[in-house]
């Protein structure tokens, strides 16, 4: 129950998803995990645990490529899980990505690390006689995976920003306590993985609720004028104002995801909309809030329109607002004056006011593995063994090296380049390409991503040196399904999964990522798309107005129409 009164005329009618049922039956998020952990009969976890384990930061998945040869033998599929750590920021010292390295090695079927757009990594295909090792071994070096999946708030992410690191470092410890201080309480985790003995006391859920909340929750922190980011990919975002270099207080925006399910026109990608401008001393109350409020008015009887940017336009930004101000008893202020000028990350060395250097490395999908004539892998084990600073993983799928001495930068710029680390003949087009995962991993995938976007970015290079401008480049981004982790909604081309070789085509998103593209193709295959980019290409490199991207070209001249409010334009 809440502690606020609720407003009737803000709740969603109905019955309640079975999720619901689910969640007020899990005993704290405890099912019946530690039962299935024993069970060697099969490779999988069952009924609800299926759902349970997601709030402890794993998806059950197996090996779509080989699906249905086991099912000829008469075999279940091959059941693994994909872990998820929570990494506030993306910091990464060191020694702990040795230790991950090696169990990366040593323990999951495909012996890679995977950075994500959640500024974290993701270790692919552990099984599960390897799964609660895989915990304790976590514990051990300092990371845990809780709550980076489920209905609660996910991995905070933070601005990398190297070069100000004074506001960074601010910046990032608020990140770390808005992640801490949004954690589940439940002692679920350390029971069930770390063999903590459970302490009898009444368990109570103050911020997300007896319930959890209705949806996922993605809460940034973030830097302008970089939007490294994707701010508008998330439900609540803090956007630091400075003075002087000193962090006063924030901005705040509410309502960004990009998820929407085909065929549902209820469903829409959107962008996040202003609150107001807080102080500090008000951070931590006006997170809690946002969240309690969305934890009441959220949808829980359908959970396709479940997230906070479906709870504010049913029930109004004003009353939301109004809601949150009532809760933690402070008014918004006004906003202070801020923008985006940039989004990606910069590739590279640069040094920060403090003196130190930061090696930004392009790691394509995010992919950490030893490839033929380039092992990303074993270079990065090498970088970390005489590394003194931190790594930094970014919401792009990218690495910095962060906090390298002068004196160290040829030895490890040697080994980057040795290693296929730093590629000088990667283009800027594929610099600002990325993908999801997808297959052979992802069970909801629709069509092919992550395997798909090297060579979509080779054919794409190709009609732009066709047109003379291989030096400019488009932000693409590709997704085997309409779920958005690959961020394709903010894209100046995006395109979305509808079935093997199949994609609806997305026109309009802007290079900061402040615009949500709209449909121009729907389930086409690849000849169409890259017919209709060859001609739109051609276009923009003749009729372009000076410093016009892509993505606004397309709208002035007419192509597609901008978004301007999801709700109404995106489907239109």
């Amino acid at each position: 129950m809440s502690q606020y009164p609720i407003k009737p005329e803000f709740v969603a009618q109905g019955k309640l998803s079975d999720n619901e049922r689910l969640k007020a039956e899990s005993e704290h998020l405890r099912g019946t995990i530690t039962t299935d952990l024993k069970d060697e009969i099969t490779g999988g976890f069952t009924g609800d645990n299926f759902m349970l384990i997601r709030f402890h930061g794993m998806y059950q998945q197996d090996d779509r490529d080989i699906r249905a040869e086991r099912a000829a033998q008469k075999l279940e599929p091959l059941h693994n899980v994909m872990l998820r750590a929570r990494m506030p920021g993306g910091i990464i010292t060191p020694t702990q990505w040795l230790a991950i390295d090696k169990f990366a090695t040593d323990k999951t079927l495909y012996g890679s690390i995977r950075l994500t757009t959640r500024q974290t990594f993701q270790f692919h295909g552990v099984l599960k006689p390897h799964v609660k090792p895989m915990h304790q071994f976590l514990s051990s070096i300092g990371i845990d995976s809780i709550a980076t999946a489920g209905d609660v708030n996910r991995n905070v992410l933070c601005t990398s920003n190297p070069v100000e690191s004074e506001l960074h470092q601010q910046a990032y410890q608020w990140a770390v306590q808005i992640s801490e201080h949004l954690l589940p309480k439940t002692r679920a985790y350390a029971e069930i993985w770390l063999d903590e003995e459970k302490v009898e006391t009444t368990e109570t859920e103050p911020v997300l609720g007896e319930h959890y909340l209705p949806r996922k929750f993605k809460t940034t922190v973030v830097i302008p004028p970089h939007n490294d980011v994707d701010l508008h990919a998330n439900d609540l975002n803090f956007v630091a104002i400075a003075e002087q270099g000193k962090l006063i207080g924030f901005n705040v925006l509410v309502g960004g995801g990009l998820a929407m399910t085909f065929g549902d026109t209820a469903t829409y990608p959107r962008q996040a909309e202003e609150l107001g401008f807080i102080g500090l001393e008000h951070v931590l109350k006006v997170a809690e809030h946002v969240v309690t409020v969305q934890r009441d008015y959220g949808d829980r009887v359908n959970r396709k329109t479940a997230k906070t940017k479906y709870t504010i336009d049913r029930i109004g930004l004003d009353n939301f607002r109004a809601e949150v101000e009532q809760r933690v008893g402070v008014r918004f202020a006004p906003l202070k004056p801020y923008q985006f000028t940039t989004r990606g990350d910069r590739f590279g060395w640069v040094e920060g006011i403090d003196g130190q250097h930061h090696l930004t490395l392009f790691i394509e999908n995010g992919r950490i593995l030893d490839f033929p004539n380039k092992p990303l892998k074993t270079g990065l084990a090498k970088i970390a063994q005489i590394h003194q600073g931190d790594f930094r993983m970014t919401a792009n799928q990218n690495l910095i090296v962060a906090g390298v001495p002068a004196s160290q930068k040829a030895q490890i710029e040697q080994l980057a380049r040795e290693h296929g680390l730093i590629d000088d003949s990667h283009s800027e087009q594929r610099k600002n390409s990325m993908a999801c995962v997808s297959f052979p991993t992802c069970p909801l995938a629709m069509a092919e991503a992550e395997r798909y976007l090297p060579e979509l970015v080779t054919k794409v290079e190709g009609l732009l040196t066709k047109h003379q401008i291989s030096d400019d480049h488009i932000v693409l981004r590709v997704t085997g399904c309409p779920n958005g982790c690959g961020r394709a909604m903010l894209a100046e081309v995006g395109l979305v999964g509808r079935a093997p070789g199949k994609y609806n085509l997305y026109l309009g998103g802007n290079r900061i990522g402040t615009r949500i593209p709209k449909l121009l193709l729907d389930n086409v295959a690849e000849a169409e798309i890259l017919d209709t980019l060859d001609q739109l290409i051609g276009r923009w490199s003749q009729e372009r107005q000076s410093g016009e991207c892509f993505g606004d070209f397309v709208i002035r001249v007419g192509v597609v129409a901008a978004v301007k409010v999801s709700k109404t334009d995106f489907h239109a």
